[in-house]
C-alpha cells in the first residue's frame, strides 16, 4: 500500500479548504492527508456546517484523479464503515455515505473533485458528538469501544486503499450488505419511490411504480 504523507494540526478551519488550497498552490501530491484535532469551519455536503471539537478525526485527503467517477463515493463509505467495524460495532450506511450506528449518525464523508485530484473530506466522531443545532441524532464510537484518533486514522488509511483498488463488484456487494433503506421507500424529488440499489455505474436505482430511475447525485430522504 503506498504510503501517506500527513500533515497534521491541532486547530485550522477546514481541512477540506486546506487541501483545496495546497491543489491551488500546485503543491498537492497524490497519498496527502490533512488532519486537524480541531475545526473552526469543518463543512459537509451543501456546506452544510459539520461541528469539529477536540476528540475527533478530520481528515481530508488528496488522490490523483484524472476524471470523476461515481463509483468513488461506495468504497470510501465502505471503507469508513468497516473502520468502524474494527472497534466492536456493526455500521450501517445511509445514501450515499453517511455511517450510522443505530440509527444515529458516526460519521460523515464529503468528496470533491478539483482539476486531477479528488478531495476526500471525513470526519469521524470518536469522543464527541454534536446534540444541539442539528436535525439528526450523533453518536460516538467510544460509547462503543475504545479507541484513540491515531488508531482510527491508521485503519481508515489501510482500509481506504484496500477498497478504492477493490473490484466494484465487491464493493457494490459489501455496500448493499451495509446499507439501510434498500427494498423499502424513500422521498425522492417530493414522490415516493422504492430504493432498489447501485448498479455498476455507480448510480443509486429507485423504482417508481413501472418507472426505473438511475440517479447520481440528487438527495433522497427516508420515508
Amino acid at each position: 500500500m503506498a504510503q501517506y504523507k500527513v500533515y497534521s494540526f491541532d486547530k485550522i478551519p477546514s481541512t477540506q479548504t486546506y487541501a483545496h488550497d495546497m491543489i491551488m498552490r500546485g503543491i498537492a501530491a497524490d497519498h496527502t492527508a490533512i488532519v486537524a484535532m480541531a475545526q473552526s469551519a469543518g463543512r459537509g455536503r451543501y456546506r452544510r456546517p459539520w461541528v469539529s471539537h477536540h476528540g475527533n478525526l478530520y481528515v481530508s485527503f488528496i488522490f490523483d484523479s484524472p476524471s470523476r467517477d461515481a463509483r468513488l463515493s461506495y468504497a470510501i463509505a465502505v471503507a469508513v464503515a468497516e473502520t468502524v467495524m474494527a472497534f466492536g460495532v456493526t455500521p450501517s450506511i445511509k445514501w450515499p455515505n453517511d455511517i450510522l450506528i443505530n440509527q444515529a449518525k458516526v460519521a460523515g464523508i464529503l468528496i470533491e473533485y478539483n482539476g486531477d485530484y479528488v478531495v476526500v473530506g471525513i470526519g469521524i466522531n470518536i469522543h464527541s458528538n454534536p446534540s444541539s443545532g442539528i436535525s439528526y441524532p450523533t453518536t460516538r464510537l467510544d460509547r462503543y469501544s475504545d479507541a484513540s484518533v491515531t488508531d482510527v486514522l491508521s485503519r481508515l488509511m489501510r482500509n481506504i486503499d484496500t477498497w478504492r483498488a477493490a473490484d466494484f463488484s465487491a464493493v457494490r456487494t459489501r455496500w448493499m450488505e451495509l446499507a439501510v433503506g434498500v427494498g423499502t421507500d424513500i422521498i425522492y424529488r417530493d414522490a415516493p419511490a422504492q430504493m432498489v440499489g447501485i448498479d455498476m455505474r455507480g448510480a443509486l436505482i429507485l423504482r417508481r411504480s413501472d418507472e426505473t430511475l438511475a440517479i447520481f447525485g440528487d438527495e433522497i430522504s427516508m420515508g
